[in-house]
């Protein structure tokens, strides 16, 4: 059994920062992504990376967000920066693998962290 937790979402203007973390527990997969959700639109990879810490990124958060992990601590972050306003969104976390280089998430997923950015 896998539990993800995520912390670190909230309301920040235009331009602003927020990290979210996740904490992973149970059989954690090699790899880890952020997928967010907003009102009305399906969920979509935002980041993801494997255990020896490469990264990979959607083109609409590449430059402005950072996604890391801390393998001792089962943990994963996204630092995001510049935000806009169409990053408003619930952000969560899950552990999965990566395929001929595209990230295929597991059947774990977090509750969700809500960022909210206004104009």
């Amino acid at each position: 059994q896998v539990q993800l937790v995520e912390s670190g979402g909230g309301l920040v203007q235009a331009g602003g920062s927020l990290r979210l973390s996740c904490a992973a527990s149970g059989s954690i997969s090699s790899a880890m992504g952020w997928y967010r959700q907003a009102p009305g639109k399906q969920r979509e990879l935002v980041a993801h990376i494997t255990s020896g810490g490469s990264a990979n990124y959607a083109d609409s958060v590449k430059g402005r967000f950072t996604i890391s992990r801390v393998n001792d601590k089962n943990t994963v972050y996204l630092q995001m920066n510049s935000l806009k306003p169409e990053d408003t969104a619930v952000y969560y976390c899950n552990t999965g693998v990566v395929l001929s280089a595209n990230y295929v998430p597991s059947k774990y997923w977090g509750q969700g962290t809500q960022v909210t950015v206004s104009s």
